[in-house]
């Protein structure tokens, strides 16, 4: 009966202790998942149940580095007080500091308990952590309990095991998605970046379009307006004499656009007689590298001659090379349209001149009796001294030399009419400038008589050679004494007094004034009394004074008018006199 009962009670412990094993193996499953500290957990919770220890203990390995993972549990009755710190202090000091060192199973003192201690590693030689169970009694661990202890102690290897590879997994997976998270956000960005460049690029190209779309406009308005001024660019590097021209340039010259530009090929165009010109603006432009300007004509392959004007300004280029940059205008119509004006301001110089004339009747008949009427006195008085018994010969003989001097004076005065009726170019010689100023005096003799005008003159002393047109110079005294005369021909409270001087003036002039003392003239036109078609007068044609100062002009002198005090105006205009010249 006794061994029945032995077999029972043996019996029954192998049921439990498979029973145990059963649930020890099924706490795999139940781990799947969960991270190392709650399996270990489990583990000695596990353990505490079926083996009813004292404590047990667990020490894990942190995979990072850092300090191991520890936790203990202790009976809830029976069993000393002891604390997790105690407990991994009192393993420290009995077995080492390495758990794997430690000694499978061995006996000590724990909370003032003698205890059997046995330690279990966790994974191959330790690596994962070390598992200490404890229990005051002396059998501890049986057969069993050893199976129970190894069996779960390579469960929770396994565990472990699992959840690190899931955390290294997750870990992985974590790792992946953020770096999946990071790239799609660097190429969100990257893409974002290449539409706002793709954008900017097309952006850029419109606006590069609408440029060159400005740029053709430009240069077509460019085109034009060469066409329409007849002006043609270019450039010229010097280094290499290299010539760009202008579709218009090519025009004007009347070379082919095809056709490569030298110094050599213009010259072909230039007239013969402006060869030396064009030679020397060429030597110019090398030697010195300063701006030019110049006309010349050009002779084309059917002789036509074209007038040239060129204006070009010297630069640097990128290479820091001589570079001209300038304009070439084709200006034959304006040089034909300022012969033609030539012309006419000719013919209409010849017009005042007799307008001046026709002014002049009165004077012209007063000066011509004066003499004609001498003459025929003087012939009565010399009649009647020959008439005498006996002739008195040398009365007249006195009496003839003055018809002479009178015929004489007679015949000045419509020679200097028909000079100043003669439709002539300019003529120029050296004359006196005083003794041209006596002559036309004597033809306004009358006027000033017939006006009541006195005559005051303030010439120079000598002869005052000028070299110019006598009778141009005669027409601008002429036309300005007339002026003056007609000025003061209301004044009647005051003298009217017509001055005439001549004096030196800069660089060797001669300065001529006629001064009145008539009404004087509006300062607010000043600026304008010789400009073509203005005039004061009710029927004038307003070109008298302009053609005068066209006259002192081409002479080289200028022409001017001012306030003459106390009253009146003074004109004055200035002449080279030959000093000058030499």
């Amino acid at each position: 009966m006794k061994a029945s009962a032995e077999q029972a009670a043996e019996a029954k412990h192998l049921k439990a202790c498979i029973n145990d094993l059963i649930g020890i193996v099924a706490m795999t499953a139940a781990w799947s998942g969960g991270d190392p500290a709650r399996i270990v957990s489990t583990l000695l919770d596990v353990l505490q149940d079926m083996l009813r220890l004292d404590f047990v203990y667990a020490r894990l390995r942190d995979p990072a580095g850092g300090a191991p993972i520890e936790m203990h549990l202790v009976a809830s009755s029976g069993a000393p007080a002891v604390g997790l710190e105690e407990v991994g202090q009192a393993l420290n000091c009995w077995m080492g500091e390495d758990p794997r060192q430690w000694p499978s199973l061995a006996r000590n003192t724990i909370g003032g308990a003698d205890m059997s201690i046995a330690s279990l590693q966790l994974g191959l030689r330790g690596e994962a952590g070390v598992v200490v169970a404890g229990s005051q009694r002396a059998d501890f661990p049986l057969p069993t309990e050893k199976l129970l202890l190894n069996v779960a102690a390579n469960q929770a290897v396994i565990g472990l095991d699992e959840a690190r590879r899931l955390s290294e997994q997750k870990r992985v997976a974590d790792e992946l998605d953020r770096l999946v998270a990071q790239r799609t956000a660097e190429l969100a960005a990257a893409n974002e970046g290449l539409e706002k460049e793709i954008a900017e690029r097309k952006l850029v190209e419109k606006r590069l379009r609408e440029e060159e779309q400005e740029l053709k406009r430009k240069e077509a308005l460019l085109a034009q307006a060469q066409r329409l001024s007849l002006t043609g660019s270019f450039a010229w590097r010097l280094a290499t004499d290299e010539i760009t021209w202008s579709l218009e340039t090519h025009r004007i010259y009347e070379v082919d656009p095809a056709e490569r530009v030298t110094i050599e090929l213009i010259a072909t165009r230039i007239h013969p007689e402006d060869i030396p010109l064009f030679s020397e603006m060429i030597t110019r432009a090398r030697s010195d590298g300063s701006d030019l300007d110049y006309e010349y004509r050009l002779q084309m392959p059917d002789k036509s001659v074209k007038h040239m004007h060129l204006v070009a300004r010297a630069t640097r280029d990128e290479d820091g090379q001589l570079e001209y940059i300038g304009a070439i205008q084709d200006v034959t119509e304006r040089w034909l349209a300022q012969e033609a004006l030539g012309k006419i301001q000719a013919e209409l110089a010849h017009v005042a001149r007799l307008t001046t004339m026709g002014e002049l009747a009165a004077s012209i008949i007063h000066e011509i009796n004066q003499p004609l009427a001498a003459v025929v006195i003087n012939a009565d008085a010399g009649v009647r001294w020959l008439d005498r018994k006996p002739p008195e010969v040398d009365k007249a003989r006195a009496t003839f030399s003055r018809i002479a001097m009178d015929g004489a004076h007679a015949g000045d005065v419509i020679k200097g009419l028909r000079a100043l009726a003669k439709r002539t170019g300019p003529d120029l010689r050296k004359f006196d400038i005083n003794e041209a100023i006596r002559q036309v005096l004597g033809l306004a003799g009358g006027a000033l008589w017939q006006h009541n005008v006195a005559l005051r003159t303030e010439l120079l002393g000598g002869e005052q050679p000028i070299l110019g047109d006598r009778v141009q110079a005669q027409q601008v005294l002429l036309n300005l004494i007339m002026n003056g005369i007609e000025s003061m021909s209301a004044v009647a409270d005051r003298p009217r007094v017509l001055t005439i001087s001549s004096q030196p003036a800069e660089n060797g002039a001669i300065l001529v004034a006629v001064a009145d003392t008539g009404a004087g003239i509006d300062p607010a036109i000043t600026g304008r009394i010789f400009d073509a078609l203005f005039t004061t007068k009710a029927g004038g044609m307003g070109m008298g004074l302009s053609i005068c100062r066209s006259i002192v002009e081409a002479h080289g002198g200028r022409i001017w008018v001012s306030p003459h005090q106390p009253h009146g105006s003074v004109f004055q205009f200035t002449l080279p006199s030959t000093a000058a010249e030499g």
